[in-house]
């Protein structure tokens, strides 16, 4: 089975320092995109107010806030994310910690996303996760491990997104950051593709932050990558 294609699958990453600022953001980019991502800059300024404002608007809302911690703690913060009509929550792909958010958000429409490896990570950075292998087989382990838990979703990189989508079940959400357009910065990530090859590997959504937020015209930058997913 192939995955099902979003028809906008743009997520807008809001990597601003208040509630203002995502404000004036959302304002800019107007009804091109429905779906944003809250994470822990924004979250850490402004709490669930900016979350509030988005929903309160019919917006869709990615709280990236990438939660590890014991059970019960991850169990009772989960529940109250479960309450607000938040779409997507991270946690690490740690199974005591998807167990306890997948059963905390039961009933609810909230959708946990297992965060596999960062894209900020490399192969130098394997060493200190204990990890003798390539981040490649450790995103598939970790991959293989939350699509046995009955996870929602999951966060990879653009280069695993093959992969991934060959490991879990159709259905699963494959939300992917680390896109750039070619020709685009990297910034601090390193593992990176172009919208277009993250969709076609198989991804859901694609997270997309500074590409579109620090344009002159975000609302035009926007269209611009609709247009060249097209």
């Amino acid at each position: 089975m192939t995955p099902k294609v979003t028809p906008n699958p743009i997520i807008v990453a809001l990597d601003v320092e208040s509630a203002e600022a995502a404000r004036e953001m959302v304002k800019r980019i107007g009804p091109r995109v429905n779906f944003y991502k809250v994470g822990m800059e924004l979250y850490a300024a402004s709490g669930m107010e900016v979350v509030q404002d988005l929903l309160g608007e019919g917006k869709e809302v990615f709280l990236d806030l990438k939660m590890y911690d014991i059970p019960e703690t991850i169990s009772r913060a989960v529940a109250q994310v479960a309450r607000t009509g938040v779409r997507f929550l991270t946690v690490h792909a740690v199974p005591s910690v998807m167990r306890a958010a997948l059963a905390a958000r039961a009933g609810s429409g909230l959708q946990i996303l297992g965060v596999t490896v960062l894209t900020s990570f490399g192969a130098e950075d394997m060493g200190d996760l204990n990890w003798g292998g390539t981040v490649a087989e450790l995103v598939a382990q970790r991959a293989r491990t939350a699509a046995a838990l009955g996870i929602d979703g999951l966060v990879a990189s653009p280069l695993e997104v093959a992969a991934v989508r060959a490991i879990v079940p159709a259905e699963t959400v494959l939300v992917i950051p680390g896109i750039r357009s070619a020709g685009v910065d990297a910034g601090d990530q390193k593992r990176v593709a172009t919208p277009a090859l993250a969709m076609r590997d198989g991804a859901n959504y694609l997270v997309i932050g500074r590409q579109i937020t620090r344009a002159a015209d975000p609302a035009a930058e926007a269209d611009r990558i609709l247009m060249e997913l097209a």
